[in-house]
């Protein structure tokens, strides 16, 4: 009996056997149809073998599918990742195949000549042939109208006689292939020497790593772009893809490669609707695909030929899922590139510690972009310390920063006021009996945001209009705002400057990907003289006339207990105020904060990332945190407290012994009730000689969950809430 092993896209242990029925040809990698109880579901078949004296019956494959098989580095990619991020393959597999949901897009119809002449020859049907035979392949009815310069209905009738015949074609694809031949942009010495030494890695063949370290404005793109000509160039069949932190991101990078290669790139994030997301999938699996750029997601697209894989701003905490497969898109890339045979690139001005620890280590090779592009220069920063330099009551900006944003204004240039905190205000309460206005079972404050006149939980999207009373006492117009949004932000800036064009950037005023770019191309355009705007403007952006970056509140994400607080804020800061300045006029950032003294400003004052990060590094490194130590969580929740508290003192007393490692917990998780359900969380650190998968696989077989509690773990959290 020919049996085959059929991963399901489910959250199973292992793939299942199937006999293969007579006649039915399969391969690994075919993707088929396979029962699974009542239902059929599709799998992929990973293993094929005879098999002898089977002791019960198995039931059959229904049969092959026409979608294409996964490749074999596709294949690996999800069998190491599942055991990378402790997680069941069929659950890495469902991230792959999460493309295939929509079916094909349906054919379109068009209109072509059949040879055959009108039996009347008037102006009109000349000129539809003439305009036919001007474009040279079949045309929609109505766009052959309008090319000819004739009503519908002439072209219905000439259809209807038989001079044009009707053909169904598949839909256009969303790119082009790639013109290696044009020329890119002229390159300084130092984006030239990194750019060569990339095109050396690939021309070396097999996995090459390598962190492409440069200040904001020094020109990484440019040098990843023609890395990525290089390898495109070498081989017919190579794909690139490249991973972005932010779907606003994408349409620069876009025009940027439609700019190299004379043809758009494929976009992969979740803004691109199902029927297109199906088309890439397929040009991905066939190979006509050839460049990719998208969102973290991106990685799981099941590649022909991957040769080259760029991880941009490969610092960014969006890199990282947290919910259902969790993973770090930062590490699995490194690992594909490598099981591919791959040239993988991270690029960031603010390398993440793990990135320079391996720079250093000389796991990855190490490339330096110390200077701006042509006569850009690094903008100055300067502190104002809040407790000398307070805002007006009700205010929330400075006295030096709205005289600096005037001065500029005055000078026709363009300012940045960056805040990290979307809505209008983050906090509601009432001033008559203090209620704290939070979301239905949930622990998380409501968000005022003007714009809708709603509060809104950004944990869980619940959201509910502003009421004119406390819920709580019933007090009327009790209700007062706490705190500032980039909402409350531009009405102070609109007040300040009545004359001035003002906008807000953030994921709550750019709906889709389409606004984003209209609001990007106004800015970079000149149509706007103050931005207001979260960290989605804070990277990767170029503004020309932009001379004036205002942090205005920059002690936010030092708040908190999270082991990266200061390297992510020096990141997102050094990012925000890296906006400034990226022309030939200088540029200038000012810092509003109530701790100039801290470690993190001096360094942002000084523009010293290596003192700082020498210094974060040693505290890491005494502690054992990463990048000197791993860690992981273990995160329990159920909508049943009791079965929870008792799960977790099951679980805390099942935990292996073993050398080199602590466990901590456990304790109720900072956001200990979400939508009803509580949450309990371990937390593990490591020495990073343990094999930390094999202990958290160990223990969680020790101590299966009930039905009630569900069990999550996260190998190297970022998040600790």
């Amino acid at each position: 009996m020919l049996v085959a092993s059929v991963l399901l896209p489910l959250p199973l242990p292992e793939a299942f056997d199937y006999a293969v029925p007579e006649g039915v040809a399969l391969k690994i990698g075919d993707q088929v149809a396979a029962p699974l109880g009542p239902r059929m579901v599709r799998g992929i078949v990973t293993a094929l073998y005879e098999r002898e004296g089977v002791n019960r019956p198995l039931k059959p494959i229904v049969g092959k599918l026409d979608d294409p098989a996964l490749p074999p580095g596709a294949l690996a990619f999800i069998d190491w990742a599942a055991r990378y991020a402790c997680q069941s393959p069929g659950e890495a597999l469902a991230m792959t195949l999460r493309g295939l949901r929509s079916p094909p897009p349906k054919p379109e119809r068009r209109l072509t000549g059949s040879g055959t002449a009108p039996a009347r020859a008037t102006p009109a049907r000349t000129r539809v042939l003439e305009a036919l035979a001007a474009a040279g392949l079949p045309m929609r009815a109505g766009a052959l109208a309008a090319a000819a310069g004739v009503s519908a209905g002439v072209v219905k009738a000439m259809a209807d006689e038989g001079v044009l015949t009707a053909v169904d074609l598949p839909p256009p694809l969303p790119f082009g292939a790639p013109d290696t031949a044009l020329s890119g942009a002229a390159l300084n010495a130092s984006q030239a020497a990194a750019a060569e030494a990339l095109k050396a890695l690939l021309a070396q063949g097999g996995f090459q790593a390598a962190l492409l370290d440069g200040v904001t404005g020094s020109g990484k793109t440019e040098v990843y772009l023609e890395a990525a000509a290089a390898a495109l160039a070498s081989d017919p069949e190579a794909q690139v893809l490249v991973l972005l932190p932010e779907i606003a991101l994408t349409q620069a990078v876009l025009a940027r490669f439609e700019a190299r290669f004379g043809a758009r790139a494929a976009e992969w994030h979740s803004g691109v609707a199902p029927p297109l997301r199906r088309q890439i999938w397929d040009a991905v699996a066939d190979g006509t695909c050839r460049i990719v750029v998208g969102a973290r997601s991106a990685l799981f697209l099941p590649y022909r030929r991957l040769r080259m894989v760029v991880v941009d701003e490969e610092h960014d905490g969006s890199f990282k899922q947290e919910e259902g497969f969790c993973y770090h898109a930062r590490d699995l890339a490194v690992a594909r590139a490598k099981i591919e045979g791959a040239l993988v690139v991270l690029a960031s001005a603010t390398p993440s510690l793990e990135s320079l620890y391996n720079a250093e280590a000389g796991r990855y090779h190490w490339l330096k972009l110390v200077q701006r592009h042509g006569r850009a220069v690094l903008p100055e920063i300067d502190l104002i310390d809040l407790k000398t330099s307070p805002p007006d009551a009700g205010r929330w900006l400075s006295p030096p920063l709205v005289q600096a944003i005037g001065e500029t204004y005055a000078r026709g240039e363009q300012s940045l006021l960056f805040l990290n905190r979307r809505g209008y205000a983050p906090l509601v309460l009432c001033k008559a009996c203090g209620e704290r206005m939070t979301s239905p079972d949930t622990q998380s404050w409501l968000v005022e945001h003007r714009y809708s006149g709603r509060l809104v939980c950004h944990l869980t999207g619940w959201s509910m209009p502003k009421p004119d009373a406390c819920p709580h006492c019933g007090a009327k117009d009790s209700l007062i705002s706490i705190g500032p949004g980039v909402e409350r932000l531009e009405e102070e800036a609109r007040l300040l400057f009545p004359e001035a064009r003002v906008a807000v950037f953030s994921s709550d005023t750019m709906p889709n990907a389409e606004a984003a770019r209209a609001l990007v191309g106004a800015m970079a355009s000149g149509e706007i003289d103050i931005l207001v705007a979260t960290q989605a403007a804070a990277k990767g952006h170029n503004f020309p006339n932009l001379t004036l970056v205002g942090v205005v509140d920059a002690d936010l994400g030092l708040r908190g207990g999270d082991l990266r607080a200061a390297e992510r804020t020096f990141q997102l800061l050094a990012q925000a105020t890296g906006r400034a300045g990226r022309a030939d006029r200088p540029g200038r950032a000012l810092i509003q904060t109530y701790m100039p003294e801290h470690a993190v400003m001096q360094a942002l004052k000084a523009q010293d990332r290596d003192a700082f990060l020498a210094a974060e590094g040693e505290m890491r490194e005494l502690s054992g945190l990463p990048p000197y130590g791993r860690l992981a969580a273990v995160i329990l929740s159920s909508p049943d407290g009791a079965k929870l508290n008792a799960y977790a003192r099951t679980l805390a007393a099942a935990i292996p012994n073993a050398e080199g490692l602590e466990v901590y917990g456990p304790v109720d998780a900072p956001l200990a009730l979400i939508r009803g359900v509580r949450r309990k969380r371990f937390l593990v650190r490591a020495d990073r000689s343990i094999d930390l998968q094999a202990f958290m696989a160990t223990w969680r077989a020790r101590a299966r969950p009930p039905s009630a509690v569900r069990l999550s773990i996260d190998i190297d959290p970022y998040s600790f809430l």
